[in-house]
């Protein structure tokens, strides 16, 4: 499934505002390559995509790591972008993920959708959400170390490195 367009052009122009053109940046759960496309002026963008017939078709990236993300180790990136990833994983392994994430960028982009109920889709099995019950509060309870960085509205809001840590 492609992650939402909600507010994707504010948070494009914030990249562009915040990163220069050769910064490396790193797209996690990179689904259909969206984050590719609308920042294609950016050289150096890898991906990390657990579902494999999705990682397949995957273009323009400078390198597609064909893995969940629970086992993908770097030593850096400038931006890591989570587009709607952290409510398909238990609030440990998010947790885990974005406190591994926090030294090895100078920002990060977390993407997430509202109190919302999804199974696997198209025999995905990572598209299931585990963290179906996440609500501003609830993110800010869990992740304390995020802040908002657009909210569009839609059940839906962009977070990115606030003070402190996961």
């Amino acid at each position: 499934m492609a992650s939402y367009d909600y507010g994707k052009p504010e948070v494009c122009a914030w990249i562009r505002e915040n990163f220069r053109r050769d910064a490396m940046i790193l797209d996690v759960g990179a689904g259909d390559g969206k984050w590719r496309l609308l920042l294609p002026e950016y050289r150096i963008m890898d991906a990390v995509e657990a579902w494999a017939p999705n990682a397949e078709k995957l273009t323009g990236y400078s390198v597609v790591y064909p893995k969940d993300i629970r086992g993908v180790k770097y030593l850096w990136y400038d931006l890591i972008i989570f587009g709607d990833v952290i409510e398909h994983m238990s609030k440990v392994d998010a947790r885990a993920v974005l406190g591994y994430a926090w030294p090895r960028c100078r920002d990060l982009i977390v993407a997430v959708p509202f109190r919302f109920k999804q199974g696997a889709l198209g025999g995905n099995p990572y598209e299931k959400h585990v963290q179906d019950d996440l609500t501003p509060e609830i993110v800010a309870e869990r992740y304390p170390g995020l802040a908002v960085l657009h909210d569009p509205g839609h059940g839906y809001c962009y977070y990115h490195k606030g003070g402190g840590t996961v």
